[in-house]
């Protein structure tokens, strides 16, 4: 059963990682075939550093999520738990983060997953543990 945290303000470091997330943010065009920055995501790890990523969307299906790209900087930094999650959509509100990017983080962290925090609705301050996940 999912485990619903809301609150009347996100608290400081959600703060931290939605600014950090707009902060990467911005979209661009790479080629004909390629663009990047509509979508960016924070992910805090368990040493409390905030890793960012953005969406890079091909036009054969080879981009990435900006939250697997977030995780990607992570990993590639030496860290492998997760804490939070959040997703910056290019509206500027924050979105979920989609079935791929779930997988990616219940694989990652198989035994744990049940602890990851994903900002449902920042707006509203709405976090959920584990989000509809299957395991």
């Amino acid at each position: 059963m999912n485990n619903i945290k809301v609150n009347s303000s996100p608290d400081a470091t959600w703060q931290k990682m939605c600014q950090a997330a707009k902060k990467v943010q911005g979209f661009h065009e790479i080629s004909d075939h390629m663009e990047a920055g509509g979508v960016a995501a924070a992910v805090l790890s368990e040493s409390g550093k905030i890793y960012t990523g953005v969406c890079v969307d091909t036009a054969c299906t080879l981009g990435v999520c900006a939250e697997r790209n977030a995780l990607f900087n992570m990993i590639t930094n030496g860290e492998t738990k997760i804490l939070r999650v959040l997703a910056v959509m290019s509206d500027g509100k924050n979105g979920v983060p989609c079935g791929a990017c779930r997988e990616f983080m219940v694989q990652m962290m198989e035994k744990d997953y049940q602890n990851v925090e994903v900002m449902m609705d920042y707006e509203s301050n709405k976090g959920e543990l584990t989000p509809e996940w299957w395991l």
